[in-house]
């Protein structure tokens, strides 16, 4: 008898914008900057497998509760790395034992005048 492959849903926050105090510059501790997170967590989906209804709130991992770690994270004070940050969120993330992966991008669009935009992106699995 096999098992059934592992069934994931993607959940995503995009271009969350904060003002951070992020960097390792004197201006960048002095004062916030503009920060835009992005957020993809790839999440065990079991419950399709078995029948449990679509509109189940226990099969969902809760996005305002990823949203509001980040806030909370970016309000604790100042960080001097970009990947320290990142780390930060994804491990908030992957609370929750259903996210199997979480991919995590930071950007600091007002960096540089003539950039769009700088940054890093991380990816954490749960092992």
């Amino acid at each position: 008898m096999s098992a059934h492959p592992l069934r994931l849903r993607q959940v995503f926050v995009r271009g969350l914008e904060l003002q951070a105090r992020l960097g390792v510059h004197a201006h960048e501790k002095a004062a916030p900057q503009r920060i835009l997170v992005h957020i993809e967590l790839a999440v065990e989906d079991e419950s399709a497998a078995v029948g449990i209804g679509p509109d189940d709130l226990a099969r969902v991992v809760d996005y305002d509760r990823v949203v509001q770690a980040t806030r909370e994270a970016v309000a604790r004070g100042h960080v001097m790395l970009v990947e320290t940050l990142a780390e930060t969120v994804a491990a908030a993330a992957l609370v929750d034992p259903r996210v199997r992966l979480a991919r995590v991008s930071i950007e600091k669009p007002d960096a540089f005048p003539d950039i769009a935009s700088v940054g890093v992106t991380i990816e954490r699995t749960r092992l």
